[in-house]
């Protein structure tokens, strides 16, 4: 499991509804993680999607961009760029929230005929 392979804890994992963009398919749903250390650690974090949203296509809604915040255990909170490198002090929490896909197709067009 993550928890015996690396010195965190899992705090959170859930599906982040609604990230997803709309289309006629809608795009995913990401996630959202979040690991509170339980020894000093070094991260690396190298990520996409923080700025610009990812892309529909043929119509379809962009899907909601993510982030990455370190939550320090005295409740100071510092949000990180997309590729960054922090430490990780015991009780500090990095939280990451994955972007949602870009939907397909327009969501008001009809289905083609099957």
């Amino acid at each position: 499991t993550l928890e015996s392979r690396y010195p965190v804890r899992l705090e959170r994992f859930l599906i982040r509804r609604g990230s997803g963009g709309d289309g006629r398919r809608s795009g995913g749903d990401g996630v959202v993680r979040a690991l509170r250390a339980t020894s000093p650690l070094d991260l690396s974090l190298v990520t996409q999607h923080r700025v610009e949203e990812p892309y529909g296509l043929s119509g379809g809604s962009p899907g909601a961009v993510g982030s990455a915040r370190v939550i320090r255990g005295d409740g100071r909170i510092e949000d990180l760029d997309g590729s960054a490198e922090c430490r990780l002090e015991i009780g500090d929490m990095i939280e990451i929230t994955t972007p949602g896909g870009g939907g397909w197709g327009a969501p008001d067009e009809p289905s083609p005929s099957t």
